[in-house]
C-alpha cells in the first residue's frame, strides 16, 4: 500500500501527511519493531505497551525497539518496564539518537542493548511534575517521585554494572556519554555497524 499525499497545485509538489501513515505502522509491526521517540509520557507508554503485548502474544520472536527518547514521565516509563517485563519474548533496544533521564529506565529493561554510532544518552534525573493541591498530597507526590527515583538508579546500575553512588552521581550531574563511554560505561553492549 502506498502512502497517500494531500494533492497541491501543479507548481508544487505534494506533502506528506503530519502523522505517520498507517502502511508505516503495519510494516513495523510485521517487523516486530517498536519506535519509541520524543518524551515518553502516558499516551505514548499505554500505546508501545499494548503493542509490545500483541507481538509477545503473536510469538516468541525477539522484539526490536528503537529509542531517542528524551526524558519523560516516571510513571509512563514504569508503565513501559513492567509491560517489557511481562513478556516472553526478548526485547532489544537500540539508541538512534538521545536517550536521557526516565527513558533510560526503558534502556536498561530490555535484554539487549546497542546504539548508532552518534547516540547520546543523557544521565539526568527526571523532571518533577509540579505538584499542586494540599501540603499533604505535595509530600506524598515528594515521596513518591523520591521511590521511582531510587527505582531508577537501581535499575541503571544494575543494567551497567556501575555502584550505585556512581548513578546517583551522574544523574545530579547531568553527565552525557557518547556511543562509545556507553560501552565502557556498560549502558551499551555495542555500537551498530553495517
Amino acid at each position: 500500500m502506498r502512502p497517500h499525499f494531500e494533492r497541491r497545485p501543479d507548481d508544487e509538489p505534494p506533502v506528506p501527511p503530519a502523522q505517520h501513515a498507517p502502511w508505516l505502522d503495519e510494516q513495523l509491526f510485521a517487523r516486530r519493531m517498536v519506535f519509541l521517540r520524543g518524551p515518553i509520557e502516558a499516551e505514548m507508554a499505554a500505546r508501545a505497551a499494548a503493542t509490545f503485548l500483541a507481538l509477545d502474544a503473536a510469538g516468541p520472536d525477539p522484539i526490536s525497539v528503537h529509542m531517542s527518547a528524551e526524558q519523560g514521565n516516571l510513571a509512563a516509563v514504569w508503565t513501559l518496564v513492567d509491560a517489557i517485563e511481562s513478556l516472553q519474548a526478548p526485547v532489544h533496544a537500540t539508541a538512534v539518537g538521545e536517550v536521557s533521564g526516565a527513558a533510560l529506565g526503558v534502556f536498561c529493561a530490555t535484554t539487549e542493548r546497542t546504539a548508532f554510532a552518534h547516540a547520546r544518552f543523557r544521565l539526568a534525573e527526571p523532571k518533577v511534575n509540579s505538584p499542586g493541591g494540599t501540603a499533604d498530597q505535595v509530600v506524598a507526590e515528594a515521596g513518591r517521585y523520591l521511590r521511582e527515583l531510587e527505582d531508577l538508579i537501581l535499575r541503571i546500575a544494575a543494567a551497567t554494572g556501575q555502584p550505585r553512588s556512581r548513578v546517583e552521581d551522574d544523574l545530579q550531574a547531568g553527565r552525557v556519554l557518547t556511543a562509545p563511554e556507553a560501552v565502557d560505561y556498560g549502558l551499551v553492549a555495542s555500537i551498530v555497524k553495517r
